[in-house]
């Protein structure tokens, strides 16, 4: 396992099974999935079987999303991270994406811009990789002001999955 990153109000690890109620809380909730395809996870086992996919893309990839721990209570909020996407999106394919998910309640506390800024961090300074990317739905201001305030910057609109997403990228400055 990667060592954990510490922020301010957070730890940010690898997801681990037992993290499973936590995530069955963050994917069963409708509002969650508003602007992510709309298919909220209606069973436990649904999180447990994403949990052990994650964890097996850490193992052919090095990298993958993590959980996000409020450090005040080892409370699990939601993840964060960086994963690699082998897929074509936006004419791009084999491309490292940051994203993030959180339970409604952590929802507008800025801990999505406080995990992404490590992430950004890591995958620049840790893992050196030349840039990411990241997409959300047209419509979701919310999460594109917080890519914005990470330092992506808006590239183009496209259609994935009958949605119109915006597609973002930050270029690593240290190449």
């Amino acid at each position: 396992m990667k060592e954990p990153i510490e922020t301010q109000r957070l730890l940010l690890r690898e997801l681990l099974l037992t993290d499973v109620d936590g995530m069955f809380e963050l994917d069963s909730n409708p509002n969650v999935h508003l602007f992510v395809g709309n298919k909220p996870i209606t069973h436990i086992d649904e999180s447990r079987a994403y949990i052990e996919l994650v964890q097996q893309q850490y193992k052919n990839f090095g990298t993958g999303r993590w959980a996000v721990v409020l450090k005040e209570n080892n409370e699990f909020i939601g993840w964060s991270g960086i994963k690699f996407i082998t897929n074509e999106i936006n004419n791009h394919k084999d491309f490292y994406e940051i994203g993030y998910r959180f339970i409604e309640k952590h929802w507008g506390k800025g801990y999505a811009t406080e995990a992404g800024k490590a992430f950004v961090d890591y995958a620049f300074n840790t893992m050196k990789v030349d840039a990411l990317y990241a997409y959300a739905d047209k419509g979701n201001e919310n999460s594109r002001r917080i890519l914005e305030k990470l330092g992506l910057q808006y590239v183009n609109s496209f259609e994935y999955e009958e949605e119109l997403e915006v597609w973002y990228e930050l270029k690593n400055p240290n190449l």
